[in-house]
């Protein structure tokens, strides 16, 4: 019921961001921010957050035509083992990566993020993935439609030591059937069989939902 709800308020969110940046009639404008409104009300109610501070984000990010998020993450192997990085939120681990910002292709975001979240820095070599989050049923719920790319890499110098950034507490390689526990909204065990796949077979194909 959670994840519906969070869903519903997001295509909610979603049509009144694009309905207030195209309209120009006053009284629209303001039923469109109602509707922002209403949607971080119900947002919270699937949290159990304040709706004050939703109904501010759900109107911040999208000036424009709203659209699904996008997340890269680089997959970098080394002797077969898989680097992963500690996110001080929740203590728990994950694919370097994030956000792709405005005027980053999503392969220098994931470049970008692993440097700055693992502190080594690497080279992009495959496609593994494109991944719908509301597809798969191991994420958690998320306030935002989040679309994933998932690239998978290997260092530039690979004698290199990784070293925790501002937002990690640790990085390191890992076996892949050793792994620790995953930041689940961040990296699902698909994003990193997909990862091992394309990163053994150079014929293989990038998964897509």
């Amino acid at each position: 019921m959670s994840r519906r709800l969070l869903e519903i308020a997001d295509r909610i969110r979603a049509l009144a961001s694009t309905g207030r940046y195209y309209t120009e009639g006053p009284f629209d404008r303001a039923r469109y921010e109602t509707l922002l409104e209403l949607a971080a009300e119900m947002a919270a109610l699937a949290t159990g957050a304040q709706p004050a501070p939703l109904a501010r984000l759900y109107r911040d990010p999208d000036p424009g035509y709203a659209t699904p998020k996008l997340d890269a993450r680089l997959a970098v192997f080394r002797d077969g083992r898989l680097l992963l990085v500690r996110e001080r939120s929740d203590g728990l681990w994950s694919l370097p990566g994030g956000y792709v910002d405005v005027g980053d292709s999503p392969s220098e975001a994931a470049v970008r993020e692993t440097a700055e979240e693992a502190g080594v820095e690497a080279k992009v070599e495959r496609l593994a993935g494109v991944f719908d989050t509301r597809l798969q049923p191991d994420c958690p719920p998320l306030l935002f439609h989040i679309h994933k790319l998932v690239f998978s890499g290997r260092l530039v110098d690979s004698r290199a030591e990784p070293r925790a950034g501002d937002e990690t507490s640790e990085a390191a390689f890992f076996a892949p059937d050793a792994l620790p526990e995953l930041s689940l909204g961040r990296t699902l065990p698909l994003h990193i069989e997909q990862a091992l796949r394309v990163a053994r077979d150079p014929s293989a194909l990038p998964w897509f939902d």
